[in-house]
């Protein structure tokens, strides 16, 4: 099992401290497959849609990766501006609760994000150890930011919690895209199922933060 992937089940396994409905981890060696419970959702179409937001992200990244691998400089650059329209999407729906200032923030944020993952792309695609590291760290400066400023406008987010569940998912990035650049599809696979059960949770702990904020305008 990849280094980097066990990493980001051990943190996932640590607990949030959301009291969110999410998916209950179910730790297996094969992939950390979590297994959601059938829990009510508050907000279903807001659960829905954030889903459907963090989802793309991750759908976005995967082929950006897969590009840079197969040295293809148009569809590399096809999932690069994909990624950015999401992360205005998501923006834009943090705005749409939080006014135009806290939307633009948020975009600056997953810009800052996306950097990152784009920096450790290029990185592990030339083996450069040097580069890998400076943007692990650029990632975990990041996603501290983001749990700050998620924490600030919500006061259901605890940010310690977001913290480690966005350190989740820089881990799953790291791990795919070292799989990626390894030919190891097998592994890859894994990953990938794990990513997009944790995407859930990140959408789902978002949602029902959001709902609970704003239980006359979440539906």
């Amino acid at each position: 099992m990849n280094a980097r992937l066990i990493f980001a089940s051990a943190l996932f396994l640590t607990g949030t401290g959301l009291s969110f409905a999410q998916p209950a981890p179910a730790a297996t060696m094969d992939g950390m497959a979590m297994a959601e419970t059938a829990a009510p959702v508050a907000a279903p179409k807001l659960q829905a849609a954030m889903r459907s937001l963090w989802h793309d992200h991750v759908v976005h990244t995967l082929e950006y990766a897969l590009a840079v691998h197969a040295h293809d400089a148009a569809k590399a650059k096809a999932a690069e501006d994909a990624v950015v329209t999401n992360a205005k999407a998501i923006a834009n729906a943090v705005g749409s609760f939080y006014g135009k200032a806290a939307g633009e923030q948020m975009f600056t944020l997953l810009a800052g994000h996306w950097a990152g993952v784009k920096a450790l792309t290029q990185a592990d695609s030339t083996h450069d150890k040097t580069a890998e590291t400076a943007a692990m760290n650029a990632l975990a400066t990041n996603g501290g930011e983001i749990a700050k400023f998620l924490a600030g406008a919500n006061p259901n987010l605890p940010e310690s919690a977001v913290s480690s569940l966005l350190a989740g998912h820089v881990a799953h990035h790291s791990a795919q895209i070292e799989e990626i650049m390894a030919g190891d599809m097998t592994a890859e696979a894994s990953t990938w199922t794990a990513m997009q059960q944790h995407m859930n949770v990140i959408a789902d702990a978002l949602a029902g933060a959001i709902a609970k904020q704003f239980p006359a305008k979440a539906a």
